[in-house]
């Protein structure tokens, strides 16, 4: 059975991201969000070295007047990726290089914030 499907395909609906939020991040800021502005953004971007890189699900929902994006990262292995950490550093890399691109940058020119979650 194909588990990374399934869960790709609960994970596309705004509701499950939002529930999974408020079900799992227990910090006060995630109260300030506004989960009716949930938008599903392309996880698809291309390296430097032109090299094509197709990642899990990226949301991007509001916190104040900027954005905050929600890495999702879906894994089913049979063995522990001691280096699953630098592995999520290179996506979320990738994806502040396409924002950088694309001049995604907040009011004061910074970058976004983004809250990388391995499932």
């Amino acid at each position: 059975m194909d588990h990374d499907h399934g869960y790709k395909n609960l994970f596309s609906h705004p509701e499950m991201v939002a529930d999974l939020l408020r079900g799992f991040v227990h910090e006060p800021w995630v109260g300030g969000l506004d989960f009716a502005t949930l938008e599903k953004v392309s996880g698809s971007y291309v390296t430097d070295d032109l090299r094509g890189r197709e990642d899990d699900i990226v949301w991007r929902v509001r916190c104040g007047r900027d954005w905050l994006y929600v890495y999702l990262l879906l894994e089913f292995q049979s063995t522990i990726d001691r280096f699953m950490a630098v592995r999520m550093l290179v996506y979320v890399g990738l994806l502040y290089q396409d924002l950088i691109r694309s001049g995604q940058l907040t009011a004061e020119g910074r970058l976004p914030p983004v809250l990388p979650l391995v499932l």
